[in-house]
């Protein structure tokens, strides 16, 4: 899954690709590079960012993925608003990806579920602009597989059909560096929900913090991060640097699976 951050303010990338054309260039750059999938937001959910008002994430999101649509990699909606996610199906969107899971607006199931779009449910404790102040678990995985279960049933409830269901742990996202380090350690026992694992620690904090590289700099850590997602279980990694996240996940794909090494030996 190929980032396309159409924001002034987003962690790493603000404002470098909120000009619609030079965000459409980056879409197709990261589909030349092997995305399979392009996941469009017009609103930053790094640590301390401001909500951004339904009117402004549209005139945003939407002439992006109105040029993107047709060019044949599908398009995910990274949103929280019903309004939005309507509006960018509508536009050729078949993912809605929601940090919140379904608990910001009362609405957005039901235009999932009428849809019949994929939807990620997320795990974020708190919001974006409170999430790192003090993030307290008791057992960060068992907490975090409870909320996802419950989300999951609740999605169900709303008429969403399981089948369609990604869960997504949340690196980064109201989690200490330990936290993150844990999750990465005990991902595969989210796997017993029953649904497939997205996952997305490009370019994150806690990266920073372990290595000491800027923001932009991080490309070895993100790599070394989804590659052991990918080997206990992740299979939608959400990555800035698509091309060479695909070079090292079809290396792990030949180590991890003999009968991959075989066919291209």
């Amino acid at each position: 899954m190929g980032i396309v951050n159409v924001t002034p303010d987003s962690f790493s990338d603000g404002g470098e690709f909120l000009d619609p054309e030079r965000a459409i260039a980056h879409g197709r750059e990261l589909a030349d590079e092997g995305a399979d999938i392009l996941d469009i937001g017009g609103e930053s959910t790094r640590p301390g960012a401001e909500a951004v008002d339904a009117g402004a994430e549209l005139l945003r999101v939407r002439p992006v993925i109105e040029a993107l649509s047709p060019d044949g990699v599908p398009i995910s909606i990274d949103t929280s608003k019903a309004v939005v996610a309507e509006a960018a199906l509508d536009a050729g969107a078949t993912m809605v990806n929601d940090v919140t899971a379904l608990r910001s607006d009362p609405d957005l199931a039901g235009v999932c579920a009428e849809a019949g779009c994929e939807v990620v449910l997320m795990h974020m404790l708190g919001d974006p602009r409170t999430m790192q102040e003090n993030p307290v678990y008791d057992d960060v995985v068992d907490d975090i597989k409870a909320f996802l279960a419950e989300r999951i049933e609740f999605a169900v409830s709303q008429g969403i059909d399981e089948g369609r269901i990604w869960v997504d742990p949340g690196i980064g996202f109201g989690k200490t560096v330990e936290h993150n380090l844990e999750l990465h350690r005990r991902l595969g026992e989210l796997a017993e929900l029953g649904r497939p694992i997205a996952f997305g620690s490009s370019r994150k904090t806690f990266i920073g913090k372990l290595t000491g590289a800027e923001v932009d700099d991080r490309l070895g850590g993100t790599v070394a991060s989804n590659v052991m997602a990918y080997a206990s279980g992740a299979r939608m990694l959400r990555v800035h640097e698509v091309g060479p996240m695909r070079q090292a996940l079809t290396t792990a794909e030949a180590i991890l699976s003999p009968r991959t090494r075989e066919s291209a030996s």
